[in-house]
């Protein structure tokens, strides 16, 4: 696409998501040409295609809102109906970074913006193309690619050897909470102070329901994540101040009295663009070179920020458009239950599953071992329909966006590609949450029962999973102990029966 003369005014397009300096520019670096001009378009067609979280909307809103008074006569911030009617009413050169959604990559073209390619993330689509060609048809495994990262960047390196010796601390960073502990004991995290900015989206949002019948889910509540740059920094300072010595040893243990544990709290301002994952990563790496972290939980953090989310990003463009829509290897189509669509937390008894929902409902968030071995294993194993568990989570979670939740649920947390991306369904009964968590105490049901009035329904759920599945998964080598020992149940045609039975009925 040609670029815009440079004698004339341009207006670089920020989406919602591009809200940080180094979406600015002509290249990756935070920038400024002297001749640009900001557009940030606020589209309410946006926000009638899915029934947002009031905590998403009000941080996106937010953010924007408060991007654009930092810009001062910089920006030009529309509220419109449309993108299209926004930036066709403008009448100027458009410049933009390509979004990070399939069908705003499809908008911008269709418009004659300027396109520059996306940024926000560790490696360029052009370097994870080179590394699964050269992968020769092997199963892109999201180890290898982030070791393949750590050597390209230099990132926790000692010449061509890992730091410390070892590429990953995994067998460090499981262990379970504390016995006995309410809380990790660490200090509440940072939260912003919100300002009359967010009160006006506040009031605009309710004008929003009211006017133009937008609807909303889930509580109103208080702004808990940053959404300026000056917020996601101190965020991230905290972060490293007061909570990553910690990160890794309990990055997979869960507190009902502990909803941020020692998590970063930066997966928002991440993603809507705030911070930069590089200098993240650099502070991060700086605390471990100082001596005030622990390798394990740097490598931790690393992991999950140049791993895990560059990964998953690659492999949204990588599986294509259809991956969503299409993916449903294991016939899943059960709809999703009205309870747990509707974030109703009070009707459920289980004690893992309540607070879990009751996170989504009150703040739209929760820690990812929650997203995957409550929320994701319950979808998994009731055989909710793909396509619309992965419009739950990306709508819900305040973090989300279609590229984030893509291979996130339907690859890792439902196993409805068939294995494009893990290597077995994350499957698992009432032993693992409650090793791994406080829930199982004083909970109604027992972890260690199958059938009857106290039967865990994960547990249950989990050998039901396997009895409904066991023909198309036996051939995975990882799932042979487990399907051997389904066919020693002694209470097997007892369970299932159970559990057919149970239908929509909360736990």
């Amino acid at each position: 696409m040609a670029r815009a003369r440079a004698d004339v005014t341009t207006h670089r397009w920020l989406f919602g998501d591009q809200l940080g300096p180094h979406f600015l520019g002509p290249d990756h670096k935070p920038g400024d040409d002297g001749r640009e001009k900001v557009l940030i378009v606020i589209s309410k067609a946006a926000f009638r295609r899915r029934r947002y979280h009031r905590a998403k909307a009000q941080l996106v809103l937010s953010a924007m809102r408060h991007r654009a008074a930092e810009l001062g006569d910089r920006a030009t911030l529309v509220v419109a109906e449309t993108y299209r009617e926004a930036v066709e009413g403008l009448a100027a050169p458009v410049s933009v970074c390509d979004p990070t959604s399939w069908a705003g990559r499809r908008l911008v073209r269709r418009l004659g913006a300027d396109v520059f390619p996306s940024r926000g993330f560790m490696s360029s689509d052009h370097e994870f193309d080179e590394w699964a060609r050269q992968r020769g048809g092997k199963r892109l495994l999201q180890e290898d690619f982030y070791r393949h990262s750590r050597v390209r960047t230099g990132i926790l390196m000692d010449g061509d050897e890992p730091v410390g010796g070892r590429w990953n601390f995994d067998a460090d960073n499981r262990l379970p909470p504390p016995k006995g502990a309410l809380t990790l004991g660490l200090p509440h995290p940072w939260r912003p102070t919100e300002d009359d900015i967010d009160a006006s989206v506040r009031e605009e949002l309710k004008r929003w329901e009211r006017d133009d019948g937008i609807a909303f889910g889930g509580e109103e509540g208080p702004r808990l994540f940053a959404a300026t740059r000056d917020e996601a920094l101190t965020a991230l300072d905290d972060f490293i101040a007061h909570r990553l010595a910690l990160f890794g040893p309990y990055e997979d243990a869960a507190l009902t009295g502990d909803w941020a544990m020692a998590h970063s709290l930066l997966s928002a301002p991440l993603n809507l663009g705030l911070l930069h994952p590089r200098e993240a990563i650099d502070r991060v790496v700086a605390a471990y070179a100082d001596g005030r972290v622990p390798l394990s939980s740097a490598e931790g953090f690393v992991r999950q920020v140049m791993g895990w989310r560059d990964y998953v990003w690659h492999l949204y463009w990588h599986f294509g458009e259809d991956y969503v829509t299409g993916a449903n290897a294991l016939g899943a189509h059960e709809p999703l239950p009205s309870w747990f669509n509707d974030l109703d937390a009070d009707a459920v008894n289980a004690r893992c599953l309540s607070p879990s929902l009751a996170d989504v409902r009150d703040r739209g968030w929760n820690h990812h071992i929650l997203r995957l071995m409550v929320l994701g294993n319950w979808a998994l194993q009731r055989g909710y329909d793909p396509a619309a568990t992965t419009e739950w989570f990306t709508r819900n979670y305040v973090d989300a966006y279609p590229w984030v939740m893509a291979a996130n649920v339907v690859g890792m947390a439902l196993y409805a590609d068939g294995g494009q991306m893990a290597t077995k369904p994350y499957a698992a009964g009432g032993a693992y949450i409650n090793r791994m968590t406080d829930s199982c105490k004083g909970c109604a049901y027992k972890p260690t029962v199958r059938v009857g009035p106290h039967a865990c329904p994960y547990t249950a759920g989990y050998w039901w999973f396997l009895d409904r599945e066991r023909d198309r998964l036996a051939g995975n080598h990882r799932l042979a102990q487990p399907l051997a020992s389904l066919g020693r149940l002694s209470d097997r045609e007892q369970l299932v029966e159970q559990e057919n039975g149970r239908g929509d009925t909360p736990p």
